[in-house]
C-alpha cells in the first residue's frame, strides 16, 4: 500500500473511532511526509471544521483551492463552512470561482444553486445557472432552476422562457413547480392568454403527484383571480387547498401546545446590551404586508432587507434557552443572529431586517437578545388575509395551516393574542403597521415608520435601491407600483367561498 494511501486510512480509522485529536495528528504528520497532497489538506480541513478550528480549516481549503481552481472538493465545504458563519458573499465568490475554470457537471450546478439560493445569494445562484446552461443548453432541470431564480430577482421575461423550456421538454416540469412559476411571473388580462390551455393539459395528466396537482391548481387559480374570473379561481383554489391540506404534516393540535408554552413563559431575567446595528423585525401574519414594508424600508441608504432569516426560530428551539439561560448563552445566540443578518457585504448600513412574519412567536427572545429591536407588526383585514393565504402555495411546512380556513383562524388569533401579551410587556419597542393605510399612504406610512426606528431622514432611493431579490409568494406584486386593489378583495370570493361570510376571530 502506497505511504499515502496507509496514512489516509490511519486518519478514516480516527475518525471513525471519534478520535479527532488522533486524526489530526495523523494528517498533520501525513502532510509533512507528503506535503503536495490535497486529499490530505482537505481531510485536514474537515476535521479542524468539526471541532471548531474554522480559520484553520479555511485557511486549508483556501490552499487547496489555490493550487487546484476547480476542486470542488474543497470549495462545496469552503461555501458551507462560510455560510455558517454569515460570510454568504465570501461564500459565492468561492463557489463561482471554482465554475468558472470549465464546463461542469450538471448535478454539481443544482448543488451549488441550491446552497447559494438557501444562503439568499441568489444573483449568484443565477449566475451558476446561467453558466451551466450554456454547456448544458437542453437540461430541463436547470431551466427550471433557473427560472425559480429569474422570477424571484425580477427578471419575470427570462423566467418565463426557462419555465416554458422546461414544460416542454420534460414531463416532471409540474413537479418542479413550472406552471406554478409561470403565473407568479406576470398579471394576467384575458382568458385567451396560452398558459390558460397549458395549465389545462397538466391537470388532465393522470401521472401528476398530489402536491405538483395542487401546484399547478394554484397556479390556475391565480390566473383566473388576475382576469376576474371569481368562480373558476374559487374553483381551482378549493381543489388546491384539498390536495394540500391532505398532503402538509402541519398540525394545530403542536401548533396550539408550542402558542401557550411561549404565552407562559416567564420573561427573560436579563437582558443583553444594544449593539451598533439595529435589528428590525417585521412580524405579523403572511400576507398581511410584511414584504411590502420590508421592500419599501430597505430604499433607505443605511437599511439592508435580509428577507425571511430561519434562524430566530431555529434559536429559540434551543433547549439551552429554555428557562433563564446564562448570560453566556444569550450573548452565544445574538452573535450567531448577528452574524447572519450583517453577512460580510453591508457596507455603511447600520439597520438590518428580518421579515420572517412568524418571528411574532419569539418578541420575548428578541427583546432579551437586543433591547434595541425594532419590531413592526403588520396587520390586515382579517377576511383578506384568510382568502390570501388560502389562494397561496407555500413550500414552508410551518405554512400548512393555510390550506383550511378553519386552521387559518386558529392561527390568526393566536397571533393577535401573542402580539397583544408582548405589546403589554415591551410597548416601546411594537408598532403596528396597517396593510390598508401602507397600500393608501405609501410614502407617509413608511416615513413615519423609519423615523420611529431611527433611520436616517435623507430620501429613499427609488432606483439604487430596487428590490433585490424577493422569495416570497408577494414576489411579483412587491415589484409593481403600490396599488389598493387588493383591499377588499374577499368581497369577490363572498359567494362563492360562504366560509369567508362567517370568518371571525
Amino acid at each position: 500500500m502506497p505511504a499515502e494511501a496507509q496514512t489516509l486510512g490511519e486518519l478514516r480509522a480516527a475518525v471513525l473511532r471519534g478520535d479527532w485529536d488522533g486524526a489530526a495528528h495523523v494528517a498533520t504528520a501525513g502532510l509533512a511526509e507528503h506535503p503536495d497532497s490535497l486529499e490530505l489538506r482537505r481531510a485536514l480541513a474537515g476535521i479542524h471544521r468539526q471541532t471548531g478550528r474554522m480559520a484553520e480549516s479555511e485557511a486549508l481549503l483556501r490552499e487547496v483551492l489555490a493550487r487546484a481552481p476547480g476542486d470542488f472538493a474543497a470549495a462545496f465545504p469552503l461555501a458551507e463552512m462560510l455560510i455558517e458563519v454569515g460570510r454568504g458573499a465570501a461564500a459565492a465568490d468561492a463557489l463561482q470561482s471554482c465554475f468558472a475554470q470549465d464546463a461542469h457537471d450538471a448535478e454539481l450546478a443544482i448543488r451549488a444553486i441550491e446552497l447559494l439560493d438557501e444562503a439568499g445569494r441568489k444573483h449568484a445562484a443565477a449566475s451558476i445557472a446561467e453558466a451551466a446552461l450554456a454547456a448544458h443548453p437542453a437540461d430541463a432541470r436547470l431551466h427550471a432552476y433557473a427560472g425559480m431564480l429569474d422570477v424571484q430577482l425580477g427578471d419575470f421575461p427570462r423566467a418565463r422562457e426557462h419555465f416554458l423550456y422546461a414544460l416542454a421538454h420534460d414531463a416532471r416540469a409540474c413537479e418542479w413547480n413550472a406552471p406554478l412559476g409561470l403565473s407568479s411571473a406576470q398579471r394576467y388580462v384575458d382568458a385567451a392568454h396560452p398558459d390558460f390551455a397549458l395549465f389545462r393539459d397538466c391537470l388532465a395528466r393522470a401521472d401528476l403527484s398530489g402536491k405538483a396537482r395542487a401546484s399547478v391548481l394554484f397556479a390556475a387559480g391565480k390566473a383566473h383571480d388576475d382576469i376576474g374570473d371569481y368562480a373558476q379561481a374559487a374553483d381551482s383554489f378549493r381543489r388546491a387547498n384539498a390536495l394540500a391540506h391532505e398532503i402538509t404534516a402541519w398540525s394545530r393540535k403542536n401548533w396550539r401546545r408550542a402558542i401557550e408554552s411561549r404565552l407562559s413563559s416567564k420573561p427573560y431575567s436579563q437582558r443583553l446590551g444594544a449593539p451598533d446595528f439595529v435589528p428590525v423585525f417585521i412580524v405579523g401574519m403572511p400576507r398581511s404586508g410584511t414584504t411590502l414594508a420590508a421592500e419599501l424600508l430597505a430604499r433607505y441608504p443605511s437599511v439592508r432587507n435580509r428577507g425571511e432569516l430561519p434562524w430566530l426560530a431555529k434559536l429559540a428551539q434551543l433547549p439551552a434557552l429554555a428557562g433563564n439561560p446564562p448570560r453566556a448563552m444569550l450573548e452565544r445566540c445574538a452573535a450567531i443572529y448577528a452574524a447572519q443578518l450583517r453577512q460580510d457585504d453591508s457596507g455603511a448600513a447600520r439597520f438590518f431586517i428580518d421579515k420572517q412574519p412568524l418571528n411574532f412567536r419569539y418578541v420575548d427572545l428578541i427583546v432579551a437578545l437586543w433591547p434595541n429591536a425594532r419590531i413592526v407588526h403588520c396587520t390586515r383585514g382579517a377576511r383578506d388575509t384568510a382568502l390570501s393565504l388560502w389562494a397561496q402555495s407555500f413550500s414552508e411546512e410551518v405554512q400548512g395551516y393555510a390550506y383550511d380556513f378553519a386552521d387559518i383562524a386558529q392561527v390568526m388569533r393566536d397571533e393577535r393574542r401573542m402580539m397583544a401579551h408582548w405589546s403589554a410587556r415591551h410597548p416601546d419597542a411594537i408598532r403596528e403597521l396597517r396593510y390598508e393605510e401602507l397600500a393608501a399612504q405609501p410614502d407617509a406610512q413608511i416615513a413615519a415608520l423609519a423615523a420611529w426606528i431611527g433611520v436616517p431622514t435623507s430620501a429613499p432611493s427609488q432606483e439604487e435601491k430596487a428590490p433585490d431579490a424577493i422569495g416570497t409568494a408577494s414576489l411579483w406584486q412587491a415589484r409593481q407600483p403600490v396599488y389598493t386593489r387588493s383591499i377588499g378583495r374577499w368581497r369577490n370570493y363572498a359567494p362563492r367561498i360562504p366560509y369567508l361570510n362567517k370568518f371571525q376571530l
